[in-house]
Parts: structure tokens; C-alpha cells; sequence
């Protein structure tokens, strides 16, 4: 179920998930009662209550929202959401786009965070928004987690687009193993987080095992366009 899973502080989680958990999007064409099934696996395996994991509406924007106590549901039309004291669950769902997630530290009780980070939401902020909201609500030290996602090495794009993306982001410059135009979105996204001051530490024990398109016990939108969605993870028990 778990791709990587780890206790960053007592009684908060960070974690991935792989195709294990099934596909965790209602925006697939999947059944959407086999969906919430999964959602239910998944927060028992998580030890949160049956309901509780806050989920986005993912836009490719660079919107970041509070998650705040009350009624659990969907977040529209955002693409990070932050949880100023850490106490709601939160989930970022992907399938080569980046998942981000991210905590202050250090103790208990303190903000965390998750985003999508896509090649439009790298390009106009969506880290740099998320990263604003949780300091502005207080938040010291903080740390990320990069999760799996379609590498540079992988990600082929027009060339025009590579330099569209590259004027405003440089560290997102790549070139395929195959010598074609790319972007390397995990290490723009690298480059944006400790740009700003966040410590961005390791996920996994081999970093080839994080290429979407590559591992297939992860899902991977070029890979099949029908694949489904896993999820980067932040939660307290």
C-alpha cells in the first residue's frame, strides 16, 4: 500500500503511496463507490478516522488554501493546502506531477502541508504560495519530502515549452537519456523549496526507484493515460 512511509516527529507521518492502494481519484472514470473503498483501506492502514483524509480538486493552478477544522470534503479548485496546526489529514494526488509535502518543525502541533506541483504550478508559484501561507500563519523550520514523480530524464516536451518553463524556472532545464527537449519538475521543484529556505530531505532508499514513469508500482499518466492516482501523505496519530 505504501511506497514510503516514515514517522517524522512523534505521532506525525509522511507518506507515498504505490499502486498497492489502487487508484485513489474520482476523476479517472474508476467506480466512485471502488474509489471511497480504497480512501476507507487507506485511512485504516493510516490509523485516522474513516472520512477524515482531505483530498484536493487539483487545477494545475497555483492556489493554496487553509484546511481548517469542519466539515470534510474535497478542497475546489486548489492545488495546496496547508493545515495550520497539523491536526487535519491531508492527501495530494498524482501520476508524474510532482507531490510535495511539507512540515514545520520542531514538536507537536505544528503546520503542515501537501502540494501538486505540475509544470504549470511550478512555473507560476504554487511552492513559493504554499510555502508564503504556512510562514505567514507562523511556521518555523520547515521541512520537505519530494515524492515519486516523472523525471528529466523521462519528461519530454516540445522545445518551445522547455524554453518557456526554463526563462522563468532554470533549474527545470533537462534533456531526455534519448537527447530530446525535457524538464526535470522534481528538481525545479528542489530548487524552489531550498531557494526559499525549506530543508528538503530524502524519500526512499534508492532515488532511481522515484521515476514515475520507470517504476511501475507507481502510476504514471504517460505510461497509460487511464492510469490512476496515488497519493503523498502528512497526518498525526
Amino acid at each position: 500500500m505504501f511506497f514510503w512511509r516514515q514517522e517524522i516527529s512523534p505521532g506525525r507521518w509522511v507518506a507515498f503511496t504505490s499502486t498497492g492502494a489502487g487508484n485513489l481519484a474520482q476523476h479517472v472514470g474508476d467506480e466512485p463507490a471502488s474509489v471511497l473503498r480504497r480512501r476507507r483501506a487507506l485511512e485504516a492502514a493510516m490509523g485516522v478516522p474513516g472520512g477524515s483524509l482531505r483530498f484536493m480538486n487539483q487545477t494545475h493552478s497555483a492556489d493554496a488554501v487553509l484546511a481548517g477544522p469542519g466539515p470534510i470534503s474535497e478542497v475546489a479548485g486548489a492545488d495546496a493546502q496547508v493545515c495550520p496546526d497539523g491536526s487535519v489529514a491531508l492527501a495530494v494526488m498524482v501520476a508524474d506531477c510532482v507531490p510535495v509535502v511539507l512540515s514545520a518543525g520542531p514538536g507537536p502541533g505544528g503546520a503542515s502541508a501537501v502540494i501538486h506541483a505540475g509544470r504549470q504550478g511550478v512555473l507560476t508559484g504554487v511552492v513559493a504560495n504554499t510555502v508564503g501561507l504556512m510562514r505567514r500563519g507562523g511556521a518555523q523550520d520547515l521541512m520537505a519530502w519530494i515524492g515519486p514523480a516523472i523525471c528529466g530524464q523521462c519528461y519530454e516536451v516540445p522545445q518551445d515549452m522547455r524554453r518557456e518553463v526554463t526563462a522563468a524556472v532554470p533549474a527545470a532545464w533537462a534533456t531526455t537519456r534519448w537527447g530530446t527537449p525535457g524538464l526535470d519538475l522534481p528538481g525545479a521543484v528542489r530548487n524552489q523549496l531550498t531557494t526559499l529556505g525549506v530543508e528538503v530531505r530524502a524519500v526512499a532508499d534508492d532515488p532511481s526507484t522515484l521515476c514515475t514513469l520507470d517504476n511501475e508500482s507507481l502510476y504514471s499518466h504517460r505510461r497509460s493515460p487511464a492510469a490512476g492516482r496515488f497519493a503523498g501523505l502528512i497526518w498525526t496519530t
